[in-house]
């Protein structure tokens, strides 16, 4: 019964212009909840820490009032015992209340070892929230698909976000396309492609990544209606190396058939100053144009 119930869970992750659905695994696992308080967003492990704070002080205040007279001055019913459990926890202890019976001391003693753990791994979750790297890449909204040296091109434009130079970019371009068997039977089949480069020393501004579509492309011939067709979704995975936090930052980007522009191309965003010195509106990376060479 429990193996069944564990395959009927299911979680969604949202990757962009992709939802991808998993049946059989839970989004919150907690038998690793370490990595389920990495992964909640800000106001969820807030509201959890909060949660489970109030639900062992309020254990605690019951367990004060299974035994009248534990605590010394505190008055019958649960609001009491609770403040108390509070300072408790807290390893405050105003006076006015403490704990007068053995059994008293006993679940005192027992709360004030949890409130030191427990405010020791809250400190550490909240210190590795905060250390955890974060990417600052601006991907253009739409990849394009012009022409480049005579070449039918996908293009796509990705700026650096933050203020100064990255190190050793790197980038991936996968595409997963819809396809038919001989069999007729639809699979979907992931191909990596090549790009025209793909790493960088040094990445200080933007860096356009190109993949030429000839005849060992698998987007050869394909119009904007194949696209559609074949569901082709582009899956961009970007890493470089932060000077400052000395590691590598990453980002994932997924784009659907719709998102594609054909015979258009990026808007120079580059300009350079009296002295030469370039610099790059980032607000403008998505911008484009038409493509006079298309059609």
């Amino acid at each position: 019964m429990a193996s069944r119930k564990r395959h009927q869970r299911s979680t969604r992750i949202d990757m962009g212009t992709y939802t991808l659905t998993k049946k059989g695994v839970s989004r919150y696992d907690w038998a690793d909840p370490y990595s389920l308080a990495v992964a909640l967003t800000w106001p969820e492990f807030l509201c959890a820490s909060l949660g489970i704070y109030l639900a062992v002080n309020a254990l605690f205040a019951l367990a004060y009032m299974a035994a009248p007279g534990a605590v010394a001055s505190a008055r019958p019913g649960f609001s009491d015992h609770f403040f108390f459990s509070l300072e408790t926890l807290a390893t405050v202890g105003y006076g006015e209340m403490y704990p007068r019976t053995f059994y008293g001391h006993c679940v005192a003693a027992l709360e004030i070892t949890t409130g030191v753990a427990f405010t020791a791994i809250i400190t550490g979750l909240i210190f590795v929230r905060f250390s955890r790297p974060r990417a600052k890449f601006v991907f253009a909204e739409h990849p394009v698909i012009t022409t480049h040296n005579g070449v039918s091109t996908l293009m796509l434009r990705v700026g650096n976000g933050r203020a100064k130079t990255l190190g050793l970019a790197a980038a991936r371009i996968s595409v997963l396309v819809g396809e038919i068997s001989q069999e007729g039977t639809m699979f979907r089949r992931t191909h990596e492609l090549k790009l025209a480069r793909s790493s960088l020393p040094v990445f200080p501004l933007t860096w356009t990544l190109m993949h030429h579509i000839d005849e060992h492309s698998p987007l050869h011939d394909m119009a904007a209606s194949a696209f559609n067709a074949a569901d082709v979704r582009i899956f961009v995975s970007f890493e470089a190396r932060d000077p400052d936090l000395a590691t590598m930052v990453h980002d994932l980007k997924t784009y659907a058939p719709a998102d594609v522009l054909f015979g258009m191309r990026y808007v120079d965003i580059i300009i350079n100053d009296a002295a030469g010195n370039p610099t790059a509106d980032l607000t403008k990376v998505s911008d484009v144009e038409a493509d006079p060479q298309a059609g």
